[in-house]
């Protein structure tokens, strides 16, 4: 099982399902790796993993950084160039970085403030990835991204994509939706997250991430099937 979290685990409003978090514990009792693939960075995963008893590897940053533990943590990209084409980029648009930006180590992430078709027009000429996710404009090198990162993330496990349910609402998430043995999006996931997926969910967010693990067998049907806040 690979999952994203924003919109996918969580909410709108980045509040967590407690449903989905239930189920999580269940695959992991099981005996089935989750692997959270994100965005985010890599402190807050960290303690969401840890607050949920798993251990396995973390994809944050949008695959900038791959963690399996304390001593082992891969970077696939440089914060470099995209902290200089943010430079120029403020001198044209009131563009503003996250407050979680001062814990990123590979990319460059903005408020949705500004139009993202406008962001990545303007960084044309630059050798990076311009991704929006519903939450943030990230900025990041092509050699990052969710999809390379997970088959890295999946090597210790002997499995590949094509092995994996993968489930995630945004752009960031189309590669390793495509390449998923099974992939799982949302009603109100972005237009090319659904149409790369190969089960939309009737439900939004935690309720129809379980929906989907029911409706492929990961779950059993008597499993609750509505989050209780």
């Amino acid at each position: 099982m690979v999952t994203d979290v924003d919109g996918t685990i969580t909410d709108r409003d980045r509040r967590l399902s407690v449903l989905a978090l239930r189920a999580i514990r269940s695959l992991d009792a099981r005996g089935i790796p989750v692997v959270f693939a994100t965005g985010n960075v890599l402190p807050i995963m960290v303690g969401l993993q840890r607050f949920l008893g798993i251990r396995t590897p973390l994809v944050a940053e949008n695959g900038g950084l791959v963690y399996f533990d304390e001593s082992k943590i891969v970077r696939l990209a440089r914060k470099g160039p995209a902290l200089r084409a943010y430079r120029d980029l403020r001198r044209q648009l009131p563009v503003r970085r996250l407050f979680t930006d001062r814990w990123r180590e590979t990319e460059v992430a903005l408020e949705p403030n500004v139009d993202p078709e406008d962001v990545a027009r303007r960084l044309r000429g630059y050798p990076l990835r311009v991704e929006y996710t519903g939450f943030a404009i990230h900025l990041f090198e092509p050699t990052a991204g969710k999809e390379p990162a997970v088959r890295l993330a999946l090597e210790p496990y002997g499995f590949s994509l094509a092995d994996c349910l993968v489930a995630g609402d945004g752009d960031n998430d189309v590669g390793m939706l495509r390449r998923a043995g099974v992939g799982v999006s949302f009603p109100d996931a972005s237009e090319r997250a659904r149409q790369a997926a190969t089960y939309v969910t009737r439900s939004r967010h935690g309720e129809g991430f379980v929906e989907a693990l029911k409706h492929f067998g990961l779950l059993p049907s008597s499993f609750p099937s509505h989050d209780s806040g």
